[in-house]
This record gives C-alpha cells, structure tokens and sequence, in this order.
C-alpha cells in the first residue's frame, strides 16, 4: 500500500460525504446487498452520493434512483466491478455452477464490453444488420462508457471527465471513425470555433507552471511561466540549488553536440534506445535535481517516468507541455538542435497539440459513448444534438428492458464464453456471466470481444496458444484521474496556475477542467464559482521494466484506499494553493477518484521491445478471429486513442458480417 506523506497537511474530522471511510471496503459480489451500516463505526448509514449507498440499498440499474455519475469516491475500476474477473484469473469456473436465472435470450450480436469500441461495435453493426438487429451489451462496471466515465457535481451543474480526455487528432481519423461522429451528429471544429474559451486562461492570468516540493527540491513552491522570460529569469525563481539552476539553464539553452563522431541517424537510433534520465545523466551530466525536474514531464502520456522513455522522444519534452497548455509555437530543443536533430513526428506539429486542447466535451468521451447508447436505444436520454447531450440525464432503467432490440447490462461480468459445437461449423455462441452474485446464460449468433485482452484467454481457454500468449503479452498502464469539487478557485487563480506539473509529487499534474460552454452547460466566468480541479497520477516504479512497472503500478492501485487518495490531495493542494489562501477543509466539497487499475493500452514500443513485423506484432496476432467471436478493443490496437477503439470495433463487426453470412450460406 502506498504510504501517505503528511508533510504539514491539516488531519481533520470534517467528512466529505462520509465515503472517505468507505471506498476502500472491497465488497464482493456474493455479498454486495449486505447493509454498509453495519461496517461504520457510525450508524448513519453511507452518503447518498456514494456507491456504498446503491449497494446498502439494492438500487440496481432497473430503479429510477440508479445514476452512475454522480456517484462520488472511489469510481474507475470500483469495488464490484473486478472482483468476479479475479476470480476467474485465479482458478475459479462456473462451467458446474447451477444456472439462477436462464431465459435462454438469444440475439444476433453480443458484445462483451460496454467501452467506445464495444459501443462502436453495436453501433456498425446495426447500421449494417438493420434496426431489427437484436444486440445485447454486457459490461462489468455500474456504468457503460469503459474508461469514458463522467463524473457529475452539484447536480450536474459541474461536469468532469473521468477517463477518456478529448478527441484527439480527429482530421486524421479513419474514414470508418468519421463516419460514426457524423452519424452522432458530433463535429470537432465547433469546440474550437465556439465552445473552448481560448481566452479564458489569460484572462485570468493562468500559466503554465512547476509545483516543486520541499522533499526533493528543498522547499515547496509554485512558479509559473515556464522557460519565460527567459529560462534564466526561470531557474532564478526556483527552489533548486545553484549548481541545478545553471544545469537547466545549459540544458534548455546550449546548441551542443552531445554524441559527436556520429550521423544524425546514428545519433537518432542511439537515442531511441536510451533512456532520457540516462541520457541527462550520462551525457549531459546534470545535477539530480535537473533529473528529477523531468522525471514526470511525460508520464501523462506515455505512463513511464524518464527513466523508461527513449530520449529522443523526451527532448523536446519541455517546449511540447507549454504548447499543450498554451498554444505557443514550437517545439524547441537546443539539444536536438546542438546534435542536428528535427522533432520526432508526436511532437513535430504545434498545431496538433492545439487539436488535443480544443476538443475536449465537459465529461470527455464520455459524451460520444452516451451518444451512441441514446442513438441505439431511443428514448434512454432527450435530445439528439451534440449539444443537449452534455446536461442530459440519462435513464439507466430504459438500458436493458426486453421491448428494446439493443440491451446494455451493467454490472455483468462475463466469465465464459464459447461455441456451441466446432468452432469452425458452430452456428450459435454461448456467454456465461455473473451478475449480482447470480450466474446466467445467452446465446448469440456472434460474439464481439470488447473487454480486456488479457482475461480473454480465461473467457475462451480453447483458443490456439499463440494466441492467448499475444494477448497476454500487454501491460496496461495504471493511473488515476481524480476530481475535486472545490468551494470556488481564487487560491489557483492566485497561484496563477493553469496546469502545474508537479515532479515527484503524488499527482504529477494538478489544474482547471477545460474552459468548454455548450448548449445550456457553462464553464465557470469567475475564480469566486464552484470548479473542478483535475489531479493525475501515473503510480509509476522507477528503476523496473516498463511492464514490470505496470504490474507494480496496479498492484498498489487496488491495494490504496480512497482514504490514502484523499490524504494525498489534501496535502499536495494545501502546499500548493495553501499560499494563495486555500484551505481544504472550507475549500474541498467532494471528491472523485476514477482508479484505473487497466487504463492506457500497451503500445509494444517500449526501451528493449523487439521491432516485430506488422503480422507477428502481438496485438495483431491477438485480435484474431475465431469462429464467430471477434476482438475489438484499444488493445487490439494496440493504442489508447478513441478512434483507434473505434476502428477495431468496426473491423471486429466486418469479420461478424462474414462470418454470419458463412453460417448462413452454410445453412
């Protein structure tokens, strides 16, 4: 379990909701009804705001009172949703159980999967199958959406996104990815032409800025402006020591040939297999301060710190999180420069970085995924436009009633699923799944795989070895995002702070959501407003292999209470905004830690990764089809983005479509 620093944090008995106490009590399924009053010290029953309360209660998905988001506490991967999963990874099976509850409901399509590509899958195939098409959607947490989570403060008058961020890079996105926004009626321009305020951090006078800590640099200390005026007047502000000031200085501004004797190729492939952190230490020979000032800088997107992530991708790490930020021009790098280098193509384009600002809805993607279930069951949720879907509440009750021919069941974890016959001449597939301690069955004509690549060799152990090796052979990247309901901002408008990047602190990044209004949602005007504070960490183990540290990472996840989240959050805001007159008792309303425990999907480029051919790249070779059950995940393709979820949905139900007609034509 992760220890907590105190580091001066104010230990209060004040309660946020009372689910602080709460969220780290992993209830199992079997027992998931049992009165949560009997486990606190206090009688009173959990917060209504918190999972434990649907639990304490029965409310499942077919009460009126059921509504995920707005749910607060531990969310993510959260207690209910992992455990029967477990429980197969380690040995248990249900092929002897007694069947609770068997209608025998047979439907042409089921999808195991309820994230973007599992959704996406539905989508494609009813536009392809007809609106007759009888599709069935089984997921194992209490909402659909995957890692496409919304979260929902004072009643949905805040808004923030608990997974899934933006949009990210849509003019490049397949014609297949395309088209399902077109069909949603979702166009990306619009956010950057109407809805994000690009105005609103200056207006404010909000910067990019460092949080250093005390712990490692000496004392604690928010300075904004990175690199600005000048790096000089920069490091002058800083809490590092002299020798660590002059470091960076050199670093961020010396033109320098640090692999001299070799081609620019040379120098480039040399990179692409170092480590940035040994690269600074080795080559550039900085103090460990300068080290441990880029040791996060690109864990947010890559889930390594600097010691796991080659160095020429890191070089140009700096410039590229201001541009993020705040639009500037760049990428820079005085290195590269020194050594003849030109930015590798992530970062090669500063108008790309300003596409991942810009189009970003209030919730994410989330909004994409409650797009597609309103358009696939009518009537689940008002409104048609891209717009109206932002404040829309959504009626979970309507998601899996049998006069509807698509069906979403949450909280239903699938822990078989097989042919009834020879794979190769089967005409019907058989799901297992359990669904509040009840285990059931159904039938379909296919199956499209949309869960988690790894459990996919338990759900179906007759698949070829080498391919049940393949999609065991990914690690996904853990993180937490986590969102504050604060009482108003004016401390982080004090502080100036846009987005601060945080090294060596519990959460790496700290800021304001997106500046997004549309339709009848508007994002705060003034600092005296409620907001919501968005927190980051990647637990990342310096010093093992990057799948190595996945595994750790996610191992202290599961294991960290939401009791040690919020410790963490106290502590780092308080010495962060503390100075700006932030207190977190008065200041912290409610707090929301979305866990992903299996968050980002494994890119199979990390340091010491073979460079496989395209066909014996493992998320290739995993994805394959087998009889009538196809795979369609992030994993598949091997990529976090959302139209790469998108695409592997639509390839997934490509594959169906054959291979119904085959059973058909086969009589």
């Amino acid at each position: 379990m992760a220890k907590p620093d105190n580091h001066g944090a104010k230990q209060t008995s004040q309660q946020i909701g009372r689910r602080d106490f709460l969220s780290g009590v992993a209830l199992a399924i079997g027992s998931s009804f049992l009165p949560v009053e009997q486990l606190l010290a206090q009688g009173s029953g959990p917060d209504p705001s918190s999972q434990e309360y649907f639990l304490s209660k029965g409310i499942t998905q077919q009460d009126p009172r059921y509504y995920p988001p707005t749910l607060t506490g531990m969310r993510g991967s959260h207690p209910g949703s992992f455990e029967v999963a477990h429980a197969l990874r380690d040995g248990k099976r249900w092929d002897s159980v007694a069947v609770e509850v068997d209608a025998r409901e047979h439907y042409d399509l089921i999808v195991v999967g309820g994230g973007i590509s599992g959704l996406a899958a539905a989508h494609f195939y009813e536009r392809a199958h007809g609106p007759d098409s009888k599709i069935l959607v089984l997921d194992n947490h209490d909402d659909f959406g995957g890692h496409a989570k919304r979260n929902e403060f004072r009643g949905g008058k805040l808004i923030g996104y608990g997974g899934t961020q933006e949009i990210e890079g849509w003019p490049d996105w397949s014609p297949e990815a395309k088209s399902l926004l077109r069909d949603l009626g979702i166009e990306p321009q619009r956010f950057e032409t109407t809805y994000y305020d690009k105005t609103f951090r200056s207006k404010h006078g909000l910067k990019f800025s460092v949080f250093f800590n005390k712990d490692t640099f000496g004392a604690d200390a928010v300075v904004s402006d990175v690199g600005l005026p000048t790096w000089e007047a920069f490091a002058a502000r800083t809490p590092l020591s002299e020798k660590a000031r002059k470091d960076l200085v050199r670093f961020q501004t010396e033109k320098v040939d640090y692999l001299p004797g070799l081609s620019v190729q040379e120098k480039q492939a040399k990179l692409s297999n170092m480590s940035f952190q040994k690269f600074l230490e080795d080559y550039v020979k900085v103090d460990p301060q300068v080290v441990a000032y880029f040791q996060s800088f690109l864990a947010g997107g890559f889930g390594l710190q600097i010691d796991q992530i080659p160095a020429f991708l890191s070089l140009w790490s700096g410039s590229f999180l201001r541009i993020y930020w705040e639009g500037n021009e760049g990428p820079t790098s005085a290195a590269a420069e020194g050594m003849g280098l030109a930015p590798p193509k992530e970062f090669a384009n500063a108008g790309e970085a300003k596409q991942f600002l810009y189009y970003h809805f209030p919730d994410g993607n989330a909004s994409i995924a409650r797009m597609i279930v309103r358009s696939l069951i009518p009537g689940c949720a008002p409104g048609h436009k891209m717009e109206d879907i932002v404040t829309a509440k959504m009626d979970y009750t309507k998601l899996d009633q049998s006069s509807s021919k698509v069906r979403i069941r949450l909280n239903s974890t699938a822990v078989r699923v097989r042919h009834l016959g020879d794979p190769l001449s089967a005409k019907e597939v058989e799901i297992t799944y359990v669904v509040n301690g009840q285990v059931r069955k159904v039938l379909g004509a296919s199956c499209v795989l949309a869960c988690y690549n790894a459990i996919i060799p338990y759900l179906c152990p007759e698949l070829p070895q080498k391919q049940k090796d393949a999609l065991t052979m990914g690690s996904k990247v853990p993180l937490v995002y986590t969102n504050v309901q604060l009482r108003n901002w004016k401390a982080v408008q004090k502080q100036g702070i846009a987005m601060a990047y945080c090294p060596t602190s519990y959460f790496s990044e700290v800021y304001l959501d997106f500046p997004v209004s549309m339709g009848s949602y508007q994002f705060v005007k003034t600092p005296d407003e409620p907001a919501v504070l968005h927190l980051v960490r990647i637990p990342c183990k310096p010093g093992l292999p990057p799948r190595d540290q996945h595994r750790a990472g996610r191992y202290e996840l599961y294991t960290t209470t939401f009791e040690t989240f919020e410790r963490h959050i106290r502590d780092q805001l308080t010495r962060m905004l503390g100075p700006g007159g932030f207190d977190a008792e008065r200041d912290i309303e409610a707090i929301t830690a979305n866990r992903w425990p299996h968050g980002y999907a494994d890119g199979f480029e990390e340091l010491g990764d073979p460079d496989w051919p395209e066909a014996e790249r493992p998320n290739v070779v995993g994805r394959q089809k087998f009889g009538l059950i196809s795979i369609a995940n992030s994993d598949a393709g091997a990529s976090a983005e959302t139209n790469v979820a998108i695409d592997q949905g639509y390839r997934a139900v490509q594959e169906v479509l054959v291979a119904q007609k085959a059973v058909t034509r086969n009589g």
